[in-house]
């Protein structure tokens, strides 16, 4: 049985999506404009859940307040295999079917919300490959840009140490939060009511992730940028495994960037605010331009 989610807070919602016969369920924020600028799509890791985007440790800290604010929607989903679609697919899906499932439920919240200039997609660790797929699915789907926290290309620990297997929990925390420091005292507490099981399908997958990164971030043609927390202890960000990261994606600038005083769940942490104003940063310079394109001067022969 899915764990129950947090309570709702004053602005945001809980939201149901029907993904082709599949319930993907989440946390929505809409701005009070009632046309956004975009719409904000939050894809939570590796045993979390939608509120990971909504940390209520300090005000100031969730992305989904931030962005509404700011004229955005946010959506924050539960990834297929997560909340309300963990009936439907105990052992969760592949990034295959995980991407389909993603593009369902899109189409069936574009049927009934105003969603501005499009898509922006910003992903945490695991969730970071799902939004890299569905960048690159085509079909239409053409997202603004890409921002991911949390994911590289080459392991920094043992493929027995992953999320999902049977490593030790002690170093498995340290690797998720980083120094306490980096933290409200409140965000631990909150953060263990996000936790779910790491569905089997995706925790089996995530071992084959370093070879199949190329021929995913071949198809993406749309801006992309990386951030690495001070302390990222899952990923190797040495200048050998950065170039790895990003000359595949051929398609569209790519970008890494550091977060200082953060540990890798950066969005639970001290840090929020200034992460999720870097993020709405990068989806404004989409935006800019995207509109000095449209009002580009057409050239004459």
């Amino acid at each position: 049985m899915a764990a129950p989610p947090p309570p709702a807070t004053p602005g945001i919602r809980p939201v149901v999506l029907d993904a082709a016969g599949v319930p993907l369920s989440g946390l929505l924020a809409l701005p009070a404009r009632p046309v956004p600028r975009a719409v904000v799509v939050a894809l939570h890791g590796a045993g979390m859940s939608a509120g990971y985007f909504d940390s209520r440790a300090r005000p100031g800290l969730s992305l989904l307040e931030l962005g509404a604010s700011l004229g955005y929607t946010v959506l924050s989903l539960d990834r297929p295999g997560y909340g309300a679609s963990a009936a439907a697919l105990p052992e969760g899906q592949e990034l295959a079917g995980q991407t389909e499932t993603l593009l369902a439920a899109l189409e069936d919240f574009a049927r009934g919300h105003e969603l501005g200039a499009g898509y922006f997609l910003v992903a945490h660790s695991n969730g970071g490959r799902l939004a890299l797929s569905a960048a690159g699915a085509g079909d239409g789907f053409a997202p603004l840009g890409v921002d991911l926290s949390g994911l590289g290309r080459r392991f920094a620990v043992e493929l027995g140490q992953l999320p999902g297997t049977t490593a030790d929990l002690r170093s498995q925390w340290r690797r998720h939060w980083g120094a306490l420091r980096f933290y409200p005292p409140d965000a631990f507490r909150q953060g263990a009511e996000l936790i779910r099981p790491v569905p089997v399908l995706e925790a089996r997958e995530t071992m084959r992730w370093p070879d199949a990164y190329p021929a995913i971030a071949a198809r993406v043609g749309v801006p992309v940028r990386f951030t690495f927390a001070e302390q990222e202890l899952w990923w190797r960000t040495d200048g050998g495994a950065l170039e790895e990261l990003l000359s595949p994606l051929s398609g569209a600038p790519a970008e890494a960037v550091r977060q200082p005083d953060s540990g890798h769940n950066i969005s639970l942490g001290w840090a929020a605010r200034t992460y999720h104003l870097r993020v709405l940063a990068f989806l404004e310079e989409r935006l800019l331009a995207r509109d000095a394109a449209l009002t580009a001067p057409v050239a004459t022969p």
